[in-house]
C-alpha cells in the first residue's frame, strides 16, 4: 500500500512538472521591417550632437569620426521603399566607437511601433554594430507593450547605401516575457 501511494505521489510530480514545463515554453516573434537612416542631405533624420573635429576631406571620414555621436528618429517601413507602409520609428542614439581600422556604433535605439499587431508597443535594442560586417548580430534587451520586458536578438543587414543614406533590413526575434 504504501509502495503505491508512493507511486501515485511520483506519477503527479512527473506530470505536474511537465504540465509546467509545457506552461512555460514561450512562443517567439519574428518581426521583419527596413530602417532609413538619412544622415546627410536636407531633412536628415539623423544628426550629429557630439564629437572632435575631424581631419578628414573624404565623405565618409567627414560624416563619421571616433567619438562622435548621432541622435536619430528614422522611419520603419515594412518594405526597403521608403514609400512603403511605415510600421514605427526607431529613436535612440549611435556613437562612433572603434579606433581602429573598423566602421564600429555603438547602438542604443528603440523602436516604436505605430500600426498593425505591434501599434503602440516598442522593442530596446543595446549593443555594438559593426556596420561593414554583412549581418550583424545585437540584443534586444527589453520593450513595452507586447513585447515588455522581451529579450531577444536583431539581424541587421543593409540593403542599400547611398553615399553616407542607408536602408538596413532588420530580422529580429523576441521571446516575451511571461
Amino acid at each position: 500500500m504504501a509502495y503505491t501511494k508512493i507511486l501515485l505521489c511520483l506519477v503527479l510530480v512527473v506530470v505536474f512538472t511537465a504540465s509546467m514545463s509545457e506552461a512555460r515554453k514561450r512562443n517567439a516573434t519574428h518581426i521583419q521591417f527596413y530602417m532609413h537612416d538619412t544622415p546627410g542631405g536636407s531633412n536628415p533624420s539623423a544628426v550629429r550632437v557630439a564629437g572632435q573635429p575631424m581631419n578628414s576631406t573624404s565623405d565618409m571620414g567627414a560624416m563619421f569620426g571616433f567619438g562622435w555621436i548621432y541622435v536619430m528618429d528614422n522611419s520603419l517601413t515594412a518594405t526597403p521603399e521608403p514609400n512603403s507602409t511605415l510600421i514605427g520609428r526607431a529613436q535612440g542614439l549611435y556613437a562612433m566607437s572603434s579606433q581602429e581600422n573598423e566602421f564600429s556604433l555603438l547602438m542604443t535605439l528603440t523602436y516604436n511601433f505605430v500600426s498593425g499587431i505591434y501599434n503602440g508597443s516598442s522593442l530596446s535594442i543595446v549593443g555594438r554594430n559593426p556596420v561593414m560586417s554583412e549581418v550583424r548580430e545585437m540584443p534586444v534587451v527589453g520593450g513595452t507593450g507586447v513585447f515588455r520586458m522581451a529579450r531577444g536578438f536583431a539581424l541587421a543587414k543593409t540593403h542599400s547605401m547611398d553615399q553616407i543614406n542607408a536602408v538596413i533590413g532588420y530580422n529580429v526575434t523576441v521571446i516575451p516575457y511571461y
